[in-house]
């Protein structure tokens, strides 16, 4: 029996989202900008078409005090994800990078089980090494991995990244919880601009500049701001409220592997059989993490504590 409509408009809307933002690498590389020149203008940007949508909902208005800590913590943690995400793509790649920071999967599906007393479904745990395992041939590892300080590096920036992206998508969903009577727009534009102003400050305290190339950085970037940063995120938003934690970091896996596949279609990556064979396991992960039963036997079904209702 297929799941109510209502139950499987979030699932498409984080879809749509997770789609979106996978083509956040493509709008950085035309870009051709530093790291952090491109992660401030994705937010930069991104605040001023939110900052469009939230005074056409007529949503403007202060934040409530009690909002306050958590925004400046999702914008602090957000800005973190970014900078430590680019510094494991300097350091070991951008293949490795992507799969530790994908680590956050983990860490979401633990939070959920041992603190919001969700259930874990037997095909859920099996679906999360098939993703893992996809993602792993889909971005090809170097024969030889040796820990030296620059790799090692790498490797816990990559950790940090995963993570930081945990705490951005709980204190997100955290915010999105509270606030019942206004729209997501108006609580992704705080959080934005939040980020972006911690982000314009490492760019000062490291003397970087703020200047843009040429028009395709600046066209670039503004795609990145509207459909990454604006768009994506804000369905994601809509939608994890009414979403199991768990679920909603299986969904997102979908990004990496949508990387690859924008990757090989625009800038002629070169591909194998395993590549794509990696592509196919993910999002069959995803689609078992989506779907099944919503009530199953005591057999399937590992619980961390009984359900509240």
């Amino acid at each position: 029996m297929s799941s109510p409509p209502g139950r499987q408009l979030p699932m498409l809307l984080t879809l749509l989202g997770a789609c979106l933002i996978s083509v956040s690498a493509v709008w950085v590389k035309l870009a051709q900008v530093e790291p952090a020149v491109s992660s401030f203008y994705r937010v930069f940007f991104g605040a001023c078409f939110l900052l469009l949508a939230t005074v056409w909902r007529g949503d403007l208005r202060l934040p409530a005090r009690r909002q306050c800590p958590w925004i400046l913590l999702c914008g602090l943690i957000f800005a973190l994800d970014l900078y430590c995400w680019h510094g494991s793509i300097r350091y070991i790649g951008p293949g490795l990078a992507t799969i530790i920071g994908n680590f956050q999967v983990f860490i979401l599906t633990a939070i959920g089980f041992f603190f919001s007393k969700e259930q874990l479904r037997l095909r859920f745990l099996l679906a999360i090494p098939i993703a893992i395992t996809g993602l792993f041939l889909v971005i090809e590892l170097p024969p030889r991995f040796n820990l030296h300080s620059a790799s090692l590096l790498g490797l816990i920036l990559g950790l940090l990244t995963a993570l930081c992206y945990s705490g951005f998508l709980l204190s997100l969903k955290k915010i999105q919880s509270d606030e019942q009577h206004h729209s997501f727009f108006y609580n992704l534009l705080l959080i934005s601009l939040v980020t972006a102003l911690f982000l314009a400050l490492f760019m000062v305290a490291t003397n970087t500049s703020f200047a843009l190339p040429s028009l395709t950085a600046i066209t670039s970037l503004l795609c990145l701001g509207l459909f990454s940063q604006t768009i994506g995120w804000a369905l994601i938003a809509h939608a994890m409220p009414k979403m199991r934690t768990s679920l909603t970091g299986m969904i997102l896996l979908l990004q990496p592997a949508l990387s690859f596949v924008w990757d090989v279609l625009l800038f002629g990556r070169p591909t194998t059989l395993e590549n794509w064979l990696g592509v196919g396991l993910t999002l069959t992960a995803i689609y078992m993490g989506m779907t099944g039963k919503q009530k199953l036997s005591t057999s399937t079904v590992i619980k961390g504590h009984p359900k509240q209702t």
